[in-house]
């Protein structure tokens, strides 16, 4: 009997701790739930915080100018989209469309990207996996240029150019680019290779290639990640390149966007923001496209190059 009593209070107790671990469980989920919820509508009140103005943008080329000074929200008054901007921006107050002018971004664009990915994975390859005497100072050098500002590279590269007779053509804003001038795209680029291992290399010497033949069949592919995110950076920086071509380039027909997006403002007084908004648009257009498509590979890229090595 009394064994009988003892197994029933045992049956009891056990039965009270599983509800018990059971309300816990219960309270843990909610309130890991609960957490969770908050860091998503955190996250989501500073991603429509920071992606605003670009939504903002969006809205204000369809308004007109008193509608863009006077109202903060992004929709147009009375919901009506008048694509006028768009077309009139297109056309351009001069006598070329916007269409010369992208397509003088892209002459400078292609191939400066493809002359610096060239350059940098050469030099990184290099650095990475040769000796050679000197080779410690002149890392130092690499890397000390990436606290050298470019300001003061302006007056003796313009004097230079001027003697190559390259003013007013599209050599200096690419023509750099083919001897690894972008050190971080070296450096990047370095830590990637360090991360890799060195066997399949000596694996390809074993099999007779040659270094060059090592790098194009082995290491290239890779690196492709690190060479996509390179080709990204360099495609949005040289998109947004008002300076360079503000210094080298003369001659409207050859500007690229960033410098036509600027004429538009300055033919008169009476600016109609609504062109200039669209055309920022249409600008922006191919850099967002490029990043969405290269996403996957831009983060595996740049989260390797930073943890390897």
């Amino acid at each position: 009997m009394e064994n009988i009593n003892k197994n029933i209070s045992t049956g009891s107790i056990t039965e009270e701790i599983r509800r018990e671990n059971l309300a816990r469980a219960k309270k843990r989920a909610i309130i890991s739930g609960m957490k969770l919820g908050m860091r998503y509508i955190i996250l989501s009140v500073v991603g429509i915080a920071m992606l605003y103005p670009l939504i903002w943008l969006l809205g204000a080329s369809f308004k007109t100018n008193a509608d863009i000074f006077t109202s903060i929200g992004f929709i147009p008054k009375d919901f009506k989209f008048d694509f006028t901007g768009y077309v009139n921006g297109w056309k351009t107050s001069t006598e070329y469309t916007f269409a010369t002018y992208f397509l003088n971004t892209f002459k400078i664009v292609i191939p400066k990207v493809i002359l610096t990915i060239v350059s940098a994975v050469l030099t990184a390859y290099g650095f990475a996996r040769f000796k050679f005497p000197g080779k410690k100072i002149l890392f130092g050098i690499l890397i000390s240029t990436l606290l050298l500002p470019n300001v003061v590279l302006r007056i003796p590269q313009f004097l230079m150019y001027k003697n190559f007779g390259w003013l007013d053509t599209y050599l200096p804003l690419f023509i750099p680019a083919a001897f690894a001038t972008d050190t971080f795209f070296v450096f990047m680029l370095i830590q990637f290779i360090r991360g890799l291992p060195k066997e399949i290399e000596e694996a390809a010497c074993v099999d007779g290639c040659n270094p060059l033949q090592t790098l194009v069949y082995i290491m290239v592919p890779m690196l492709k990640p690190a060479i996509i995110s390179v080709a990204l950076f360099q495609f949005m920086w040289t998109m947004n390149d008002f300076m360079g071509p503000l210094i080298y380039l003369s001659s409207v027909e050859k500007y690229p966007v960033a410098l036509a997006l600027k004429m538009s403002m300055d033919v008169s007084s009476n600016v109609n923001w609504n062109q200039i908004l669209a055309m920022s648009i249409i600008g922006l257009t191919p850099s967002l496209l490029v990043f969405f498509a290269a996403q996957r590979h831009f983060v595996d890229g740049i989260s390797a190059g930073g943890v390897k090595g």
